[in-house]
């Protein structure tokens, strides 16, 4: 029988816990209709989940007055949330408080006469979250990005470095590298959460030692994608999955020691039903 083993760090992290308790705290309350402003975090099984209790996800805050509303844990902009406030009936603020120091460290960068860059994904939430409140801030993710922009980097003299709280130590050790040749002074705020970095590790580890490496979390979730690059280069035969539903059996032929890492918007429950989908298929063959 091959070893099963889920990741020593895997699964849902505590701003996403957190969030779920709060959305799980106003629908007991049931004074208002209880929305989202966005999924209020990136596991499109939850969110389904979720949905049919009742909770929506709306993409502006007009859509929810009169509503309690759910800051998702990627954060907001200042403007969105000022908007939330002047008309729902409730506004919980669910944001991971990882974001919110991103948040704060960006706009102190700014105050001391930064040019703040996100080290980030462009369109990402939570990096439109942050920029919005820098304005001017810009975002980046790669070393060819920044080749590209050298002239503007050059000019700035003074840059100031937040990141995204799911990028990769790795992939922001390569963006300060290619910056520091260009600049007087870099100064790096390294607001990779705990989580992400635990998460990160833990799925090396066991990659290293696995025939197949299973993944879970939504396509839509950064940190995920995020552990599934990282288990691709260390164990060849990597899958990224949402749920039990879609393993197939002629993954695991051959395979003695089968890894579980999941992200950090993935409940228990769905690693659960993983592991155990997997042994009923392994004890079969």
């Amino acid at each position: 029988m091959p070893t099963i083993r889920i990741a020593d760090e895997a699964g849902a992290c505590y701003g996403v816990e957190r969030a779920l308790e709060m959305v799980e705290a106003a629908l007991e309350e049931g004074a208002a209709p209880v929305k989202t402003l966005g999924p209020l975090i990136h596991n499109p099984k939850v969110v389904k989940s979720l949905n049919k209790r009742g909770v929506q996800v709306v993409d502006r805050a007009k859509d929810a007055a009169g509503s309690a509303l759910l800051l998702r844990t990627h954060g907001v902009t200042p403007e969105e949330e000022h908007l939330a406030r002047a008309d729902c009936a409730e506004v919980m603020d669910a944001t991971c408080p990882f974001v919110k120091k991103t948040h704060a460290a960006a706009e102190r960068l700014a105050s001391e006469g930064y040019a703040v860059y996100v080290v980030g994904e462009a369109g990402h939430p939570e990096v439109e979250a942050t920029l919005a409140h820098v304005p001017g801030a810009t975002a980046i993710d790669s070393v060819s990005e920044v080749e590209a922009r050298a002239r503007e980097f050059q000019d700035a003299r003074r840059v100031g470095l937040v990141v995204q709280t799911t990028m990769s130590a790795a992939r922001l050790r390569e963006v300060v590298g290619a910056l520091l040749p260009l600049v007087e002074e870099l100064r790096v705020m390294n607001t990779i959460c705990e989580a992400t970095a635990g998460h990160q590790q833990s799925c090396e580890r066991l990659a290293k030692r696995s025939d197949v490496m299973i993944v879970i979390g939504g396509r839509n979730s950064a940190n995920t994608t995020r552990l599934a690059e990282i288990s691709s280069q260390f164990c060849r035969k990597t899958h990224h999955i949402e749920g039990a539903e879609e393993l197939l059996a002629n993954w695991f032929d051959g395979a003695q020691d089968i890894g579980i890492t999941a992200g950090a918007s993935t409940p228990a429950a769905q690693i659960r039903a993983v592991k155990d989908a997997i042994s009923q298929m392994v004890e079969k063959h």
